[in-house]
């Protein structure tokens, strides 16, 4: 042990479990979505708490520092966003996990109908006015859609949802 002159405490100053963090922000993937980012986070700490712990720790305080700004935003947002919320995750799944043949999908595409939330809005009329779409094309796609519970025609509200918005409209 060393000792000091009397009356002096020597004291470990940091008392932060969290060692050392680095972070790496990445392009990612998602599907047919290129303008995503992935967050790669690296935490080490000195054993008395789990990185895990940590970052969920860090995440709850970021949180109720930043909830004075969704405070800011008044009542009639925070219903919106409890709208946005309600969207059926499938209307938000690609048209071409329904599996359609390769000429139905394609028509969908020329016609910039990429979600299934984009085609159930369509009616009937409108595909069949759509080039190189026949009735035997949309008579696949009516049972397609009904397999899933769903049907061309429906309104939804809030769509699409801000998740699926190009950064130019959002803006507005």
């Amino acid at each position: 042990e060393q000792t000091g002159p009397i009356g002096r405490l020597q004291l470990d100053a940091s008392f932060s479990p969290v060692e050392r963090v680095t972070y790496n922000v990445e392009a990612a993937r998602v599907e047919q979505r290129t303008d995503l980012d992935k967050l790669i986070i690296e935490i080490e700490t000195n054993g008395t708490i789990d990185p895990e712990e940590a970052i969920r720790r860090a995440g709850s305080i970021l949180k109720d520092q930043l909830s004075v700004f969704v405070d800011l935003q008044g009542q009639e947002e925070g219903v919106g966003a409890q709208a946005e919320n309600q969207v059926d995750p499938i209307l938000l799944r690609p048209v071409d996990e329904l599996e359609l043949t390769v000429r139905s999908a394609n028509c969908l595409k020329a016609e910039n109908i990429m979600y299934i939330g984009d085609l159930v809005q369509r009616t009937e009329v409108e595909l069949l006015r759509t080039p190189n779409l026949g009735k035997k094309s949309l008579t696949e796609i009516k049972e397609v859609l009904e397999g899933h519970g769903l049907g061309l025609g429906m309104r939804l509200e809030n769509w699409p949802p801000a998740s699926l918005r190009p950064e130019h409209e959002l803006a507005l």
